[in-house]
Parts: structure tokens; sequence; C-alpha cells
């Protein structure tokens, strides 16, 4: 029988009966949760809103378990985290994984008690070089996942999370550390607290925002879903990867002389405006015959969740 089917419920509650469950499992909360229950519940409750984790945990498990109890569960599994961070042991294993060191950071709205806040979170991850790919294959190659990470967020100001940061960073070594790269998205907090938690990194604009201030480019000029525009954004998606802001300042530049005498080339000019505040970022072809990544959706995907 499996841990779930030797689950039953009590009062909204669920226990472990039989075996299987250890003595830990109880919570500081109004009744009981085994440790199996509060893992599942735990789990529904971060990838859920409170009330959706309540209908899916009775969906798949039959469970009565109300929604109050998950979100108490889960900012107490929260909190246990938090505290005991810096005895987890996981340090070494960190040091001793294989791979270059990347640090992508991203943040993202979230609805509070307090209104809706940036949530902040930095992922501390290596990842070992894949295959050289050229700058046309940057879509379709496939890089290995990480060998190690840890994450750190918080709802909370900039300076704050920066402190967490570095504090993540000594304890894993990342401070000092020769091969570091954060990615992001291009937002100048980003890149602040990259220069006062890890000033030896290199930095990556993650490719994806970069392609899309392109793309954004070439649609205000010829137009959305026109032949042009597509025919332009290729143009410009390869000059960027093929050579960097160099490359792609010499499309804007062929851009603008194509560009119809009484249309404005104002999105050409807030485009080299834009990737002129990147001029060390924009690597990609190195990086790409490296094997190494040229995206931040290590954190995206974590931000959209």
């Amino acid at each position: 029988m499996t841990a779930v089917g030797r689950i039953r419920l009590c009062r909204g509650y669920v226990t472990g009966v039989a075996t299987g469950f250890p003595a830990d499992g109880v919570l500081g909360i109004d009744g009981y949760l085994s440790a199996a229950a509060a893992r599942m519940a735990v789990l529904a409750g971060v990838r859920q809103s409170f009330a959706k984790a309540e209908q899916l945990l009775a969906e798949l498990c039959g469970w009565e378990l109300d929604d109050d109890t998950i979100r108490r569960a889960t900012h107490q599994a929260a909190r246990r985290a938090t505290a005991t961070r810096s005895e987890r042991g996981d340090a070494p294993r960190f040091a001793a994984a294989g791979g270059a060191i990347e640090v992508p950071v991203d943040a993202g709205k979230v609805n509070t008690t307090e209104g809706w806040r940036d949530v902040k979170v930095a992922v501390f991850a290596k990842r070992a070089a894949g295959e050289p790919a050229r700058p046309e294959q940057w879509a379709q190659r496939e890089l290995p996942a990480p060998s190690v990470r840890a994450v750190v967020a918080a709802i909370e100001e900039v300076s704050a999370f920066a402190g967490r940061v570095r504090a993540e960073a000594d304890r894993l070594g990342v401070t000092t550390a020769p091969d570091v790269t954060v990615l992001g998205d291009g937002a100048e907090w980003v890149w602040n607290l990259a220069g006062e938690v890890v000033p030896q990194a290199g930095g990556v604009l993650d490719i994806y925002h970069a392609l899309e201030h392109v793309a954004n480019a070439a649609k205000a000029l010829w137009g959305e879903g026109t032949v042009e525009a597509a025919t332009q954004l290729e143009a410009g998606r390869a000059a960027l990867l093929r050579g960097g802001k160099a490359a792609l300042e010499g499309w804007i530049g062929a851009a603008c002389v194509a560009v119809a005498g009484e249309t404005s080339t104002e999105p050409l000019l807030e485009l080299a405006a834009y990737f002129g505040r990147h001029p060390t970022r924009v690597g990609y072809a190195e990086r790409l015959a490296c094997g190494r990544s040229i995206g931040s959706g290590l954190v995206e995907g974590s931000i959209k969740q």
C-alpha cells in the first residue's frame, strides 16, 4: 500500500496510520500532519494558490484538507527552511560539484496582504558545459541540467535582498570564485546587486529579453506580422547572436537606411541606446561556442510559477 493509501482523514487534518511516518511529522498547527502528508500539502501550496491546492489535493488524494491548514503548513516549512539554511551542509557538495557557476537573478509581482509587491529570486547553480553550438543553433541546442543549485528568495527591498544574496554567496564560496556569471533580464537593480555581491562576475543579458527588444523595434517600423518585419527581425537576431553589440549596431544602421522616408527611426535609436547599456553582456557567440548558457530561464520559470 502506498503512503497515500495509509492516510485517513480526521476533522479536516491528515494523520499517518500504521507505520512508515516518522515522529517529526507533527507540525505546530491545529491538528496533525504526517511528514509525508505535510510534504504533499506544502508541494501543492507552493505551486498553486492555497485555495487551488485544497482542490488539487481533494481531487488527487481525496483529502478534505482546508486551505488555511495548507497555508500554515507552507509558511512553517518556509520558516524552517530559512532558519536552517546555514545548517544544511550543502556547501561542500556545491564546492565539489562540476561546472561553471551561474547566478540568474529576477523579480516578479506577487499579491500580498499589503498589495502587489516584488518577490526577488537568485539561483546559485553549477552547470557543466554543453556541446559547442553555432549562433544559428542557439534555440535548438540542449544544455546539461545544473549539477547542483541553491535558491534565495524574499519579498523585500533590493538592499535587504542584496545582503541575503551576499550571505548565500559567502556560504557557498561563490563570492571569490574565479568563474561566475550573473544572468539577468536587463533591469539595472540586477547588475547593481551583482556588482555589490560578486563584483568579479561576468554578466549576460538574457537572450530572450534581448531579442524581444529587437522584435519590438522591427514591429514598430515595419508592422506586426509583415514579411518585412520578419525579415528584418531575422537579420537583427543573426547580427546580435553572431557579433554582439557591434554587429547589432551595424544592422541598426542598415535598417535606418531601409526605413521609408516618412517613418520615424526612433525605435531603432531607442534600441541602440538600450544595448548601449549592456556592451559587455551580449557576447553570445563566444558562450555558444563554449557550450555555456545565454539565458536566465533557470530563474524565469520560478518567477512565472
